[in-house]
């Protein structure tokens, strides 16, 4: 059982090795290009154009790779409604992203226009690429997935040397015009490469209600699963100055990144969860998945605490506290990868909501816990207040997990 498993978790893992390189050279170049106070602010539009992107789909994307980890003829039965009802939700997100940012956000100085090409490129034009994404995912071609999830991530790093080498004076305007034309470029990459033509126009449907009703808890899935990971940057620029707000979010990024490797189990395991979260087989499965989270979270807990003041010689002098930031991260870290194995295995048992229910407490606990401690710890209000947030989903996590697990048991011997 472990053997297919951890194969294709070490395929997975190189290509999001690549992918952590590509996105800690994204971040560093950024950041150094930006300052902190013009980092922050991209920071906190990109995390909310990203966690309104995912439910631009409606969960339709998710609903794609179960129903084509059982049988890939149902592409054709899910694309006609899905793409349809991406193009709609997203038009409508995108209206209310450039709304918060105008009005909720309060960023002076910064043009309307920078917004609309962020929230274009995550709420619209992602939100298509994951169908190609999933599709692969779905079929066995894993790594070949993570790759063409990457490609608009190399893309923005190609444009960032540039810029680099180039120094212009815009430099923000400019990388908002090249994030942008990064997705456009992928999608179209993804369309003329697939294996079956995308469902003809003339076929396109809007979704039955019984297709809704399914479609919904993948997409309270989504925003749920994305918000512990977005939503903190976000609120660091609501509630910190713009400043202090760039360095959290480059410390935020750093630790966010080194959960890659449980991604990649969690990825590898997903298409099997689905077929046998409900046997006895998924207990196994989940037993080694909790163990291998639960080594590599602490493990790099450590490690990372221990290399904190290298970060700090990375992002430079402008990037004052990183360090401390970072290390209160930390403990956040075992934390995420025991989130990250619970979430999925609860999607792929048939019980989303119980996913929703547990990330949608770390959320409310999160955005508590920011209001109540940015008062009084400053810098280190949304680092604490993410730390609480993410260990209370990991433990309520885990005991939803097993009460699933011990239901099916019971109903497996009746």
């Amino acid at each position: 059982m472990r053997g297919p498993i951890a194969l294709a978790t070490l395929r997975t893992s190189a290509v999001l090795g690549l992918r952590l390189a590509v996105q800690a050279g994204n971040l560093l170049l950024l950041a150094r290009l930006l300052g902190p106070q013009q980092f922050g602010a991209f920071a906190g539009v990109a995390a909310l154009a990203v966690l309104l992107g995912t439910l631009s789909t409606f969960g339709t994307h998710l609903v794609l790779l179960g129903e084509m980890s059982k049988d890939p003829a149902r592409r054709a039965q899910v694309l006609p409604y899905a793409l349809p009802t991406t193009l709609l939700c997203g038009g409508m997100l995108l209206t209310v992203y450039m709304l918060l940012c105008m009005f909720w956000l309060s960023l002076k100085g910064i043009p309307a226009l920078l917004f609309l090409l962020i929230g274009t490129s995550e709420i619209l034009l992602q939100p298509l690429l994951i169908f190609g994404v999933n599709e692969l995912h779905a079929s066995g071609h894993i790594a070949r997935s993570q790759w063409l999830q990457m490609l608009p991530m190399i893309l923005r790093l190609v444009m960032l040397c540039i810029l680099s080498i180039w120094q212009p004076a815009q430099v923000l305007a400019l990388y908002a015009w090249g994030y942008a034309l990064a997705s456009a470029i992928a999608l179209t990459y993804d369309i003329l490469h697939l294996a079956q033509p995308l469902p003809s126009i003339r076929g396109w449907r809007l979704p039955r209600s019984a297709e809704l009703r399914h479609a919904l808890g993948y997409a309270a899935i989504g925003i749920s699963k994305a918000g512990p990971a977005e939503l903190d940057k976000t609120l660091a620029l609501r509630l910190l100055p713009h400043d202090a707000a760039g360095v959290y979010a480059a410390g935020a990024r750093v630790v966010g990144a080194i959960a890659l490797p449980v991604t990649a189990m969690t990825l590898s395991a997903l298409p099997r969860l689905f077929r046998e979260g409900h046997r006895r087989e998924g207990t196994h499965l989940l037993a080694w998945m909790y163990g291998a989270a639960t080594t590599y979270g602490a493990t790099l807990a450590v490690l990372v605490w221990l290399a904190a003041p290298v970060f700090s010689s990375l992002f430079g002098a402008q990037y004052i506290g990183i360090g401390d930031v970072i290390r209160v991260l930390c403990i956040a870290i075992p934390a995420i990868a025991l989130r990250l194995v619970a979430g999925n295995a609860l999607m792929a048992m048939g019980t989303p909501w119980m996913r929703v229910v547990f990330e949608a407490i770390g959320l409310l606990v999160l955005t508590v816990a920011s209001f109540l401690l940015t008062h009084k710890a400053d810098i280190q209000a949304i680092p604490l207040a993410l730390v609480c947030a993410e260990w209370a989903m990991a433990i309520f996590g885990a005991a939803l997990v097993m009460r699933v697990r011990s239901q099916n048991q019971r109903i497996g011997q009746t």
